[in-house]
């Protein structure tokens, strides 16, 4: 059986650009024991690959050059040498940019229970996205009825979650966006309480000192340095940041980043400020599905997908991501109708 893959051509120069990759085929030996082989539904599309492929090493390995792009994904079992799943099974795991492939047992996971869900909120509310966002607000954010919460780059599929489960603990949500439609979104569907375009704002920091009169309790931060330093003035006393993403560092090198200069206010306010990685609670993730497989059956969720179509379109929609294109969930389907 013949696959095709995305490979990584060159590093990217700043912003990632589509034939910063190059497509390859690749025939698959014969099936080895304990293995399972699997075709694609769904890719996920997520900013935080964009340091990978500059050869950052974070909490993952760096993408090596000329090897597959890494990522999320959906697939169903074409044929299986394992115990654990059998053909048509739906799995999820990190397979990476390709068609098809031969993956080891333990590399894999059965998807879990899904409800009304289609299959590609397993890569959404039901994968990492929903898993950052559920553990990032109430672990780390600690998040109370009656608090004041700002979530920044809140229409994309964390800050959406993670908004909206705020709200359903009891919180104020505020989200900041890029445009005025998804200002809308945020506000309408989604049930945020308030929200606005970053992109008509000349101070940030003004801003959030109009919108939070008496300060800010939780910050779960999407953007990065830039954002968290506007927010720090405005934070209550013993408030908590929740750095989760850096999506407009990502393509900037580290000494051309924004500082954080308003450092004073974590010493005179006693703020907490924590990164967060959804994999620190993966052995708790089925109490997360279970609660969130709740909320959605009682309608108290909303979810917005931005799917592209084909195997080919993956580099394009992974640089969407970085140009303001993307709303929702960023996903790439194999092929229409899913």
């Amino acid at each position: 059986m013949q696959t095709r893959e995305i490979v990584l051509a060159r590093r990217p120069d700043g912003k990632a650009r589509a034939d910063d990759f190059s497509v390859q085929a690749r025939e698959l030996a014969p099936l080895q024991a304990g293995c399972v082989r699997l075709r694609a539904l769904y890719w996920a599309v997520d900013p935080g690959m964009r340091s990978r492929l500059g050869g950052v090493r974070s909490y993952v390995e760096p993408v090596a050059l000329g090897g597959v792009v890494g990522g999320a994904a959906v697939a169903q079992v074409l044929e299986s040498r394992s115990e654990r799943f059998v053909a048509g099974d739906l799995v999820t795991g990190l397979l990476g940019w390709r068609e098809a492939g031969d993956f080891p047992e333990a590399a894999l996971k059965q998807a879990p229970e899904r409800g009304t869900m289609p299959a590609s909120a397993l890569l959404g509310l039901l994968g990492t996205p929903g898993m950052t966002a559920f553990f990032g607000m109430r672990d780390v954010g600690c998040v109370q009825a009656g608090e004041t919460v700002l979530v920044t780059s809140a229409a994309g599929a964390v800050g959406a979650a993670a908004g909206q489960f705020a709200r359903l603990m009891g919180a104020r949500v505020t989200g900041v966006a890029g445009s005025d439609a998804k200002v809308e979104w945020l506000t309408g569907e989604a049930g945020f309480a308030d929200a606005f375009n970053y992109k008509t704002i000349d101070d940030m920091a003004a801003e959030l000192g109009r919108r939070f009169p008496e300060g800010i309790d939780v910050l779960f931060d999407n953007v990065g340095n830039r954002m968290v330093d506007a927010a720090l003035p405005h934070m209550k006393v013993r408030g908590r940041i929740v750095v989760c993403g850096q999506t407009e560092d990502y393509s900037v090198a580290p000494q051309e980043r924004h500082g954080i200069r308003n450092t004073s206010h974590l010493i005179s306010k006693r703020l907490r400020v924590e990164g967060l990685l959804a994999y620190d609670h993966a052995a708790r993730y089925g109490e997360a599905i279970a609660q969130i497989n709740t909320w959605w059956r009682e309608g108290r969720l909303v979810v917005r997908e931005d799917i592209s179509h084909g195997f080919d379109s993956l580099p394009a929609a992974f640089v969407d991501l970085f140009d303001g294109k993307t709303f929702g969930r960023r996903l790439v389907a194999a092929s229409r109708g899913q």
